[in-house]
């Protein structure tokens, strides 16, 4: 049967259950642990992978799928005359995007590939929208439409507990990593435009809460929040805190809370957390 299907790569933070309902397809990335190629995949949770990478000799490295993998998808999705959306995580953070795009050039399939400019719940976010109407039978420019909709009414903050991880993935100094770990500093960024713009910083977890405080003020505010997600890093206390002040703020609403994928942790490390939403 002729329809449209929904790709995604496993950056895509979402109950697993969920995919499989919607008939989301899901493609791996890899990580790398001493030496050790695994697939970030459904056998792979994130609880796993936190213990797996706190015993590792160095940080884990992740690497895109090959642009052989979503050739292959694509192919097999097409088979029955459909087409594909591939939504997948900012180029900022990955080349799984333009891997995608460049696998869509080379198959006999019709592909649109989209950059979420956003990646774990804010992705999915997207990639939940674009499957459900997709499920109803909407058409290409709907489900594009509504993907555009979601995509620039997003707002993804990111809490980092420790800069060690980031330090050696050498997204910052070393002399800053260390001074920050001497300091306790503590940071939130706001990923805005693919980019994360640092929001606020300070000493120890107090800073979390004023920050998310002063995020509850600008919440309480909004009348058109039609979704919630809050991901974390072994940081399911902190992620519980959050979840009450939200529930409280928004009882009606279903605020999603789910350990983060391997491939956003091996960058954040453990502490880390995110709350996104997205508005009408």
């Amino acid at each position: 049967m002729k329809k449209i299907k929904i790709v995604t790569d496993s950056s895509c933070t979402m109950e697993q259950s969920l995919r499989d309902n919607l008939n989301i397809h899901m493609m791996p990335l890899s990580v790398m642990i001493d030496g050790v190629v695994y697939r970030d995949d459904d056998n792979l949770s994130g609880e796993d992978f936190m213990e797996m990478m706190a015993q590792a000799k160095t940080l884990p490295k992740t690497s895109q799928p090959p642009i052989g993998e979503f050739v292959e998808l694509y192919d097999q999705l097409g088979a029955d005359g459909s087409e594909v959306i591939s939504i997948h995580m900012t180029k900022n953070l990955s080349g799984t995007v333009e891997a995608a795009r460049q696998a869509s050039h080379l198959t006999n399939t019709k592909v649109t590939v989209i950059d979420s400019d956003f990646t774990d719940q804010s992705l999915a976010f997207q990639v939940i929208q674009a499957a459900q109407l997709a499920e109803e039978g909407a058409s290409r420019e709907e489900i594009l439409a509504e993907i555009e909709l979601v995509k620039n009414n997003g707002k993804l903050f990111i809490g980092i507990a420790g800069l060690d991880n980031l330090v050696k993935g050498g997204r910052i100094s070393r002399v800053t990593g260390m001074l920050s770990s001497f300091l306790n500093i503590k940071v939130v960024m706001n990923f805005e435009h693919a980019e994360l713009v640092p929001v606020v910083k300070g000493r120890g977890t107090k800073t979390f809460m004023k920050w998310f405080d002063e995020l509850k003020t600008e919440l309480s505010k909004l009348t058109t929040v039609r979704k919630i997600g809050i991901s974390h890093a072994n940081a399911a206390e902190l992620a519980e805190d959050f979840y009450r002040g939200l529930k409280d703020l928004f009882p009606d609403k279903d605020i999603t809370v789910l350990h983060t994928n391997p491939v956003i942790a091996t960058h954040t490390g453990p502490g880390a957390f995110a709350i996104m939403y997205y508005t009408d």
